[in-house]
Formats: C-alpha cells, sequence, structure tokens
C-alpha cells in the first residue's frame, strides 16, 4: 500500500482528493491537514510514503513544508498538486526537492499514477511546464524574495526589518534589489511581476 499524506488548505478540495484516492486499491490515505504546520505535525506523527501538497496554505507553505522535510531527511517523497501553472513555482519546487508536480486542472487518473510512480522512484512533472521552467531564471536570491514578499503584503520596511531581524537600511536595499532586477518601478510592481512569473 501507498501510504498517502494530504495537505490542503481548500476543504472541499481536501475531501475530493481524499475520496478520489481512496477509491485506489493500493492506495491509503492516512490522514488530511488544513494547513502547513498542521501537515509537518501528521508528517511526523504519521510517517506516511509521500505527502500530496498544495503550494500556498496558511503558516508554512507547501515548499517550505517540502524543504523542512528535506532538512530532516525524512523519507517522505512529495508531490505538489497545484492551480500554479508558473514556471517559477515548477523551478522552485524542483530545488525544493519535490517528486511531482500536478496541476489540479489535470485528469483525476494522473494523481493516482503520479503517486504510484514516485513512491517506485520516479517522478511526474507537468512536461510543459518542466520545459518552461527552464527558460527563464529566478533573479531573486531568497533574502530579496522574503523581503518583497512582506513589502507586497502591506508591511512597511520598519515592520520587515523588525520580524526578520534587519536593520530598516538594509531591508530597503533588499528592496531596491529586487526592483531593480526585476526592472519594476516600484515594489507594488515589483511585487506583481514576481508572483506572476511564480517567483514568490
Amino acid at each position: 500500500m501507498i501510504r498517502v499524506l494530504l495537505a490542503e488548505d481548500q476543504a472541499m478540495v481536501r475531501g475530493a482528493l481524499s475520496a478520489l484516492l481512496n477509491l485506489e486499491s493500493d492506495i491509503e490515505v492516512l490522514g488530511s491537514a488544513p494547513d502547513g504546520e498542521a501537515a509537518w505535525r501528521d508528517v511526523q506523527r504519521l510517517k506516511p510514503d509521500v505527502l500530496v501538497t498544495d503550494i500556498e496554505m496558511p503558516g508554512i507553505t507547501g515548499l517550505e513544508l517540502v524543504q523542512r522535510i528535506h532538512r530532516h531527511e525524512l523519507p517522505v517523497k512529495t508531490i505538489i498538486v497545484t492551480t500554479f501553472a508558473r514556471p517559477g513555482f515548477l523551478r522552485r519546487a524542483l530545488d525544493a526537492g519535490v517528486s511531482g508536480y500536478l496541476l489540479k486542472d489535470a485528469p483525476a487518473e494522473n494523481l493516482a499514477e503520479a503517486l504510484r510512480t514516485v513512491h517506485r522512484g520516479g517522478r511526474s512533472i507537468d512536461p510543459q511546464l518542466a520545459l518552461e521552467a527552464w527558460s527563464e531564471a529566478d533573479p531573486l536570491n531568497d533574502r530579496e524574495r522574503q523581503v518583497l514578499r512582506l513589502a507586497g503584503e502591506g508591511q512597511s520596511a520598519s515592520d520587515i526589518a523588525t520580524k526578520l531581524n534587519l536593520s530598516h537600511g538594509t531591508v530597503r536595499n533588499y528592496l531596491s534589489e529586487a526592483i531593480g532586477k526585476l526592472g519594476a518601478a516600484n515594489r507594488i510592481e515589483a511585487y506583481r511581476l514576481a508572483r506572476q512569473k511564480g517567483w514568490l
């Protein structure tokens, strides 16, 4: 049996995925979590073979969850199932160590097949998205991305400095670098561009 844990913040989607996978004779859904922190606790407690997670969730994101699993060297394979058909997201997911990346509008049977492939040690990535992911590199470093995300969410430079334990000037420098790299006029445009590309 392939033992699966689901992490998805939308209750209806979570329920549908669980019901769908439980129809498969070789797949057992151990549980489902509504956010990244709950999923992290469940991963440690239930020890699934495969985690199926969304990217955008409250608390920690799906990508941060995957990174945490790898940092702790847990023997859990990971598949991202998302609405984000953005090359930047896929590239960051692959860098984080995911084994699968599927879009929510893909045929339902694709997920069960992806689980089998990943469980066997293979990879299951949307081929068109994989091609696009390597066509344009993400220009932002991790700190610029972090600062730009918080700025785009409406936080002031002072708030960001406090949150990240940085000086006000350092935050302004990171924002300035991000705006320059993206060729944007200001932080709001830079945030919008980076979101469109999947770099945030």
